[in-house]
């Protein structure tokens, strides 16, 4: 989603742009997701108070986040970063970061498709998130709280105004939230391939490769070589989601630390119930989206990266728990699937000109958010490569953040010492220990 909008955009301002592809268009993370437009998500992951959850999130194999014992090792620093940034500090200067971005999003798509695409593809009928507790949390009104404090429009509802909004929701609803500014796709995956057929009809250059190297030059990347042959490049931009450091290495100064968030869906055909919007189980962390196959339950994460195969048990949970929150859920099968979230530790994409490279450009990283913010990181990265004055501050999505000492210090937002980070350290391993 994000390569092909920033190919688009750059297209139409003039550039002969061709994209390298290892699958076809929107068969990697953008094929699966929950197909959620959402403007009004702009609370981290990393939030006040997550440290004091993560036991019992990872003593659940089949919670809402699991971390693949195996893989522990080398996720721990990507993990030791995520619970660094929990603080109401850096979690409010990604949330301010995250509402310029996408202030794009629905101009940017009516732009992107034309008005009868659009209409096709994209519905605005907002989201609904619910609890069952009768009174929200701390986290949750601190995300409420910084919600209203950006002007982002919601309603608060109870179970019984929810049930009449969506009447197959479950009795044990007791509040919900109506954020209405927010809506969906249809189908994330036709909405990558129309994107790219246009990308193709207007002049693009489609290649179904996987790209193997480079051959850089003392001013960059002078060609890039592929499975099936190599190209001339002038410049570069990388958009390779959950792969994006390893398409980079050699290209940036720096490693910037993405993770890969496996994401789980079921996709069920045929569902007895038609709620007329995506609805956040705020509690088991899914979203039920209505698509044009059916009705798609997709959330939880796992921490396993690139190489680890699928465990599908956390698909099937998830078609249970959606009969927890539709009662009357009906279907005649289902189908599951994973993906590869590319995610950084403080929940803002990379969307910056390489360290290194003038001529390579990056565009990674935007975790559970892709389809949101494609718009806004193609017309920012347009920006950066006519070296024009960005439309947004582009300080909060620059790769420099990850330095040490650098970024977030330097942006007021205060960075973790080392004491802090031995703390977190000693919490993170009791957490794991206590949990296997």
């Amino acid at each position: 989603m994000i390569g092909i909008s920033v190919a688009l955009t750059l297209q139409r301002e003039g550039h002969r742009v061709t994209v390298l592809e290892q699958a076809g268009p929107g068969e990697g993370c953008s094929f699966g997701n929950a197909g959620c437009v959402s403007t009004a998500s702009v609370i981290p992951m990393a939030m006040p108070g997550m440290l004091a959850k993560v036991p019992a999130w990872l003593s659940d194999p089949m919670g809402p986040l699991t971390v693949r014992w195996r893989y522990l090792p080398r996720a721990m620093p990507w993990l030791m970063r995520w619970l660094l940034a929990a603080t109401e500090a850096r979690a409010r200067h990604t949330s301010r970061a995250l509402h310029a971005l996408h202030q794009e999003t629905w101009p940017g798509y009516r732009a992107l498709l034309g008005p009868a695409q659009f209409d096709d593809l994209m519905q605005a009928a907002g989201h609904l998130y619910v609890w069952r507790a009768a009174e929200l949390g701390a986290g949750d009104r601190l995300a409420q709280q910084m919600r209203d404090d950006l002007g982002i429009a919601s309603q608060a509802l109870s179970g019984d105004q929810a049930r009449e909004l969506e009447p197959a929701l479950s009795q044990g609803i007791r509040t919900a939230l109506l954020l209405p500014e927010n809506g969906h796709t249809c189908n994330p995956e036709r909405l990558v391939k129309t994107l790219a057929a246009a990308f193709v009809r207007e002049g693009g250059v489609l290649l179904r490769r996987k790209v193997l190297g480079f051959d850089i030059g003392a001013q960059g990347p002078r060609t890039v070589y592929t499975d099936c042959g190599s190209y001339p490049v002038s410049r570069l931009a990388i958009c390779a989601g959950a792969w994006s450091m390893r398409v980079a290495r050699g290209l940036t100064g720096m490693a910037v630390p993405l993770e890969t968030e496996r994401g789980y869906h079921a996709m069920l055909r045929a569902p007895g119930v038609a709620p007329t919007r995506p609805i956040m189980d705020c509690e088991n962390k899914f979203i039920a989206t209505p698509m044009e196959h059916g009705l798609r339950i997709a959330g939880t994460v796992e921490i396993g990266g690139l190489d680890a195969p699928a465990n599908f048990r956390r698909a099937a949970l998830l078609a249970e728990q959606g009969r927890q929150l539709f009662p009357g859920l009906t279907y005649e099968d289902a189908s599951h699937w994973m993906g590869y979230r590319p995610s950084t530790p403080d929940g803002l994409p990379v969307i910056d000109r390489s360290d290194r490279f003038s001529n390579v450009f990056l565009a990674f990283g935007h975790g559970h958010l892709g389809i949101t913010e494609a718009p806004g990181t193609a017309r920012l990265l347009a920006d950066l490569v006519a070296d024009r004055a960005p439309c947004i501050d582009p300080a909060p999505f620059a790769m420099t953040r990850f330095a040490r000492g650098g970024g977030a210090a330097q942006r007021g937002v205060a960075a973790p010492d080392a004491a802090q980070a031995s703390a977190v350290a000693k919490d993170a391993r009791r957490s794991a220990a206590s949990s296997r």
